[in-house]
């Protein structure tokens, strides 16, 4: 029965222990679905849009979805351009990278607002790939001197084969994707989506902004025309391609601020990467800037990607989990694998490299009115008219301009360090996450830096496993509110009980901290005690057998000796310690008080508490080692000892010693006397 009055509230129920609250109340049988109805749900689960595409409000949801997704479009034209650079491919299958992968996440993805396609972090991961199975060395070729009469062969002065190389590459990056995508696959149908839960923010974070500084790297040298140190070779660079990239990420960037600061004043973001790509390449064909200055230019639109299959889906899923929380649905992060998976795989048979998502371009989606990924069809549709009528256009395009858009577009990514500072406030050991993760990736690269964050993080949580906050809880007065007695100064503790409280779970490694901690907040040596009251009961039944003191035919000792209360062990409970604790003589049951006046020669340390409460409501499992450990400790402890919440089957075997309750108060009420409850 629960009663109010005023700010108190009362409760007045039958105390529960686990077991006995399992036989008053059954538990409900799980209802057992139908087979059509199980095939139905599971159809549904791995084509989604089956679920989502009949129940689709077209006059709500339609307007904003085609102006998003042309404004999408654009922006994905731009950014696979720019961002195939990073793959070490031709421009054009960045193109193909931001349609194909849209075509198959349509039908099987489950995020209603991100924009799939080329990400800047595993489009660098892609090119180092590329770079590394088909290097220039490797399509070396002579270079053939014309002369008046002649034409000489030189064998000393060599040339790169483009052609060869970019087949090469294209192959190498269009195997890699297939097998990203089955890689993919494979864990979305094992449901291991769970994993990417492994790679927390700080880690993520500390990740991309190395990233963005590879990537920052990789492009200075396009702006400036070095592939040597850029210090060291300042006075190479090349004065149309410096000029162009620098006036590039100075504009777009400049834009970009003003779209985030009137983005509710502007309908539309300003597409500003569009407006700079077709004024660059007007003002290249018109002064012929590569004739002119030798600028580099695009030519054939070629190229492809490589991505970590880890990385790209983690990054693509915590976005979408970000918008979906804002738009009050859910992801599954499952059929996610499964979907950039298959559009990996579908991509890569048609020249694209991963798919990911770029965290600029989904916010555009949205903030632009997108509801659904129809507007990432209609965007689709604007990359495939780009790819069939406007390439030729692009081809006077200088590479620096390209490199300027992708540097602009790291803003976002190395605005990521001004979290350190926060999460040295918040957490000192993620902000240590996020440092070791950034260092290793900036200086190991960036798949063994991802991997050495993920091993230190792994770390950081078997520290602070192993090492747990423990805390000794005391009772607020009149209330059934219990706390920490270091945290708050009136709060009392109950005489005789201690509350012993572990905010961890319990397991091989740390079980024997547990103990010390333990030990420490009870204040005696479980063991010591042991050992000390079956010696001292050994010495009363010698005591007994000399005539020096008297028993009852009950077997007890006189009260005015020794005091008659607590049993001691039967031989069978005692736990195996060693010879030297050897039981007391059988003959005799003797029954004795250790808080009442002993004989003289009879000493054994006090114990001032009579009943000890482990709360377990924060330790969400107990391993067979711990349990065994701890059912050793707390029969030695000669008391009566109560722990709370089901944390494994494991604790149920230990009914002979150890009790369970639902609740702290329900545990507390069973311990005190019947008159102080």
């Amino acid at each position: 029965m629960l009663c109010f009055h005023e700010n108190d509230y009362h409760v007045s129920r039958r105390i529960y222990s686990n077991r006995v609250f399992d036989q008053v109340h059954e538990r409900q049988a799980q209802e057992i679905q139908s087979l059509r109805e199980r095939l139905g749900r599971k159809i549904k689960g791995l084509l989604p849009i089956l679920d989502w595409l009949p129940k689709y409000p077209v006059k709500q949801w339609l307007p904003g979805d085609v102006v998003s997704g042309v404004t999408t479009g654009l922006v994905c034209c731009l950014q696979g351009v720019a961002y195939a650079l990073l793959a070490s491919v031709a421009p054009v299958y960045g193109l193909y990278s931001a349609f194909f992968p849209i075509l198959t996440y349509f039908v099987l993805g489950t995020s209603r607002h991100i924009s799939v396609g080329p990400f800047p972090v595993t489009c660098l991961m892609v090119g180092s790939v590329v770079l590394t199975l088909a290097p220039d060395e490797h399509f070396l070729r002579p270079v053939n001197i014309t002369g008046v009469n002649e034409t000489v062969t030189d064998e000393r002065l060599m040339e790169v084969d483009g052609e060869a190389r970019e087949a090469q590459r294209i192959l190498v990056a269009c195997t890699m994707t297939v097998l990203v995508g089955l890689f993919q696959v494979a864990m979305g149908l094992m449901q291991v989506g769970f994993l990417v839960r492994y790679l927390s923010d700080p880690l993520v974070g500390g990740f991309t902004t190395a990233a963005a500084f590879h990537v920052f790297i990789s492009q200075i040298k396009t702006i400036v025309s070095t592939l040597i140190d850029v210090s060291r070779n300042i006075n190479q660079t090349n004065i149309a391609d410096l000029i162009a990239g620098l006036l590039t990420i100075f504009i777009v960037m400049a834009v970009k601020e003003i779209n985030t600061k009137f983005q509710h004043k502007i309908p539309v973001p300003i597409p500003i990467e569009v407006i700079v790509t077709v004024i660059a390449s007007a003002v290249s064909h018109v002064m012929d800037l590569n004739s002119q200055y030798g600028a580099t230019l695009i030519g054939k639109i070629l190229g492809s990607s490589f991505s970590t299959a880890v990385v790209g889906y983690a990054v693509a899923v915590s976005v979408a989990k970000v918008y979906a929380a804002k738009h009050d649905y859910t992801v599954d992060g499952n059929q996610e694998l499964i979907a950039f998976g298959v559009s990996n795989i579908f991509g890569g048979c048609f020249s694209s490299f991963v798919a990911s998502t770029a965290l600029s371009r989904t916010a555009v989606q949205e903030s632009t009115g997108g509801k659904s990924q129809v507007a990432g069809i209609i965007s689709a549709l604007m990359v495939m008219i780009v790819i069939l009528a406007l390439g030729p256009f692009l081809q006077p395009l200088q590479k620096s301009v390209l490199a300027g858009i992708v540097i602009a577009n790291l803003k976002g990514m190395f605005m990521q360090i001004s979290e350190v500072p926060v999460l040295w406030r918040q957490n000192k050991i993620d902000c240590l996450i996020w440092i070791a993760t950034c260092l290793a990736s900036i200086v190991l690269g960036l798949d063994v830096g991802l991997l050495a964050g993920l091993v230190f993080e792994m770390g950081t949580v078997v520290v602070r496993t192993q090492f747990p906050s423990c805390a000794t809880l005391g009772n607020v007065p009149n209330t059934d509110i219990y706390k920490n007695m270091k945290d708050y100064k009136n709060i009392d503790e109950i005489p005789g009980i201690k509350i012993f409280k572990c905010n961890s779970p319990i397991y091989f490694a740390n079980i024997d901290y547990f103990k010390e901690k333990l030990r420490e907040e009870v204040g005696f040596d479980a063991v010591r005690v042991f050992k000390k009251r079956n010696k001292a009961l050994k010495k009363i039944h010698k005591l007994i057998k000399k005539g020096k003191l008297q028993a009852t035919e009950n077997g007890l000792v006189p009260v005015a000796s020794l005091g008659v209360e607590n049993q001691a062990f039967e031989k069978e409970q005692v736990p195996e310690l060693d010879e030297g604790a050897s039981q007391p003589d059988s003959e005799v049951k003797v029954q004795v008080d250790w808080t009442s006046e002993l004989p003289v020669s009879v000493s054994v340390p006090t114990v001032h508490i009579h009943s000890l409460v482990v709360d377990f409501s924060a330790v969400s499992f107990l391993d067979v080692v711990a349990a065994k450990s701890l059912k050793l400790v707390c029969l030695m402890l000669y008391l009566y000892c109560s722990l709370l919440s089901h944390c494994s089957n494991a604790i149920m075997h230990l009914h002979n010693m150890i009790v369970t309750f639902m609740s702290l108060q329900t545990c507390m009420t069973f311990c005190l006397p019947q008159n102080t409850r």
